[in-house]
């Protein structure tokens, strides 16, 4: 797990020191969608969107050569149905057959984040996220060099990397980069909320306006914007020990990275979009409903010297106050940014 962090930290000066892609040449760039009332994304600059390498990536994306034994895609553990997520708590269908120790992410809206990804961030782009999951012996467990060989003798594959790469090479890079355009266009923004908000919908009920309200009130600090998620990390007391030094600290959040005692049991802050498909919840799935969820920040914060101010909004006390009415508000309002259209796209479906 260490090798692989420090790999992982090493990957983006890796991509810097690799060739641009040159767009004087080659497929022809194609915009982020970007919805309503959405910040604008950070360029690609490096790995601009193209049709072909989007095409490309969602092949790779489930296609089972990416694993060692060609029994696993990216897909198997990221179901577009579920919002890419899994179901889930901690999925053990990895090659070691043995529990993961994080619950696996949703996927979507990520060309908005630019502050790393995994739930501690130990990654800083989608580029070199990729080689975690592929190499990892509880994961996918592929050698690079055997999967590059593999696709290599697939005549299909070899003309799809020379239509969406200047260099038309089958590479490590450009496997990661073809992945990494078909993720920025898994855009998420048709929820009823989404309608509402664009005014394609009269309004949402009373009940689903409180909890509107509600989230505003006591969640926006960290759900802001309407990526409802500020891309930051934070401890949101679902733990109080971190001292715990199993699986390499990775249930030290984002410490594990930054080896910063202020970081001790900080998360990556999930969206609430979609939440009705990536049950579990929590980065180790703990919470299997919204109501565990809303019971934990009402009475089940842990005191900690790195709980998130955030978390003390009883006078200074731990937890946040809502009643049963305030519960079942907000986990009417939650419904409303669930998105049917993007669980059911065919652009993200299966090729």
């Amino acid at each position: 797990m260490k090798r692989q962090l420090i790999i992982l930290l090493l990957l983006p000066a890796c991509f810097a020191a690799c060739r641009k892609t040159d767009t004087s040449r080659g497929p022809v760039p194609v915009p982020q969608e970007v919805p309503a009332f959405f910040p604008t994304p950070a360029a690609n600059i490096d790995n601009p969107l193209t049709q072909e390498g989007i095409e490309l990536g969602r092949r790779l994306f489930y296609d089972k050569r990416l694993s060692g034994l060609n029994q696993l895609s990216c897909a198997s553990c990221h179901h577009p149905d579920l919002a890419f997520t899994d179901g889930v708590a901690l999925s053990q269908i990895g090659a070691s057959g043995l529990p993961l120790h994080r619950n696996a992410p949703a996927l979507f809206n990520m060309a908005w984040n630019s502050n790393g990804f995994f739930w501690d961030g130990g990654s800083t782009n989608l580029e070199s996220q990729a080689f975690a999951p592929l190499t990892s012996p509880d994961e996918m467990h592929q050698n690079l060099f055997q999967l590059i060989d593999e696709l290599k003798a697939v005549p299909d594959y070899v003309r799809r990397f020379e239509e969406a790469f200047s260099d038309g090479e089958i590479s490590t890079g450009n496997i990661a980069r073809a992945l990494a355009q078909f993720q920025r266009t898994l855009v998420s923004a048709g929820s009823r909320y989404d309608r509402y908000r664009r005014r394609e919908e009269a309004s949402l009920n009373a009940q689903e306006l409180q909890g509107l309200q509600l989230v505003q009130q006591r969640c926006a600090s960290c759900h802001d914007g309407e990526l409802f998620t500020d891309n930051k990390y934070h401890n949101n007391g679902i733990d109080a020990d971190f001292s715990n030094e199993d699986a390499e600290g990775i249930y030290q959040g984002r410490f594990r990275v930054t080896r910063n005692p202020a970081d001790l049991g900080k998360f990556r802050t999930a969206s609430l979009r979609n939440l009705l498909f990536t049950a579990p919840y929590m980065h180790d799935g703990r919470f299997a409903t919204l109501q565990e969820v809303l019971d934990h920040y009402d009475h089940g914060v842990k005191e900690s010297t790195t709980l998130d101010p955030q978390m003390r909004q009883r006078a200074g006390q731990a937890g946040i106050p809502l009643d049963n009415n305030e519960k079942q508000a907000i986990i009417k309002y939650l419904a409303t940014l669930t998105d049917t259209a993007f669980a059911r796209n065919p652009r993200f479906a299966a090729p």
